[in-house]
């Protein structure tokens, strides 16, 4: 009997919570939120105290919320249409974000010498900064480029694979001296995101 009535009053006291959020809209923060009460908080808390890395935030936002890759035809380091788009969309999420430093890792798949495949991923990774720059992305934001060659297959093959023939852009750190990092802290870099995550109601 007793058990019973916990299991009501916990069941009855969720759905109290879920009818006072708010109607339309999502709430700041709803995308930090796994769906776990109270993690919003929690992880502010844990930004706040040096728990968690902002840079590892901005990481995982980049990753879910534009593609971080694109592919490239054989021998080739010229990005397509559909790579350029792919670039604007990572250029038009950086510009949300100008303290934060990015690095682009060049690959090729495994037909051709070693030295010739560094080569060619190095020229992708040049030509993603050179396209990024051209969309209004500052070179000092854009690391020094890095080629992985062929040694980083996403595929294991040794025929072509346009999977393979990749770069992919990571965030990577901060701008030193930035007017928005302060001493090294990045909460208030989060806290722009957290406010930003939050839709005007209908």
């Amino acid at each position: 009997m007793m058990v019973s009535r916990r299991v009501f009053l916990v069941t009855s006291g969720a759905a109290m919570l879920q009818a006072c959020g708010p109607q339309g809209g999502r709430e700041a923060g709803s995308d930090l939120d796994d769906g776990t009460f109270g993690n919003p908080t929690m992880n502010n808390h844990l930004v706040q105290t040096g728990q968690i890395q902002a840079q590892s935030t901005l990481l995982r936002r980049f990753e879910d919320e534009v593609p971080s890759t694109i592919t490239f035809a054989f021998d080739s380091a010229t990005p397509d249409a559909e790579a350029r788009a792919v670039l604007a969309r990572q250029a038009g999420w950086m510009r949300q974000f100008p303290e934060v430093r990015f690095t682009v890792y060049g690959h090729t798949d495994a037909v051709g010498s070693s030295g010739y495949n560094y080569g060619l991923g190095l020229r992708r990774a040049q030509a993603v900064v050179r396209v990024l720059g051209q969309l209004g992305i500052s070179r000092s934001r854009l690391d020094a480029v890095v080629s992985q060659g062929e040694t980083r297959p996403l595929i294991v093959t040794e025929g072509r694979e346009r999977r393979n023939r990749r770069t992919v852009t990571e965030v990577t750190g901060f701008m030193r001296r930035h007017p928005t990092v302060m001493n090294g802290e990045y909460a208030q870099i989060v806290f722009r995101q957290y406010v930003a995550s939050a839709a005007p109601g209908e």
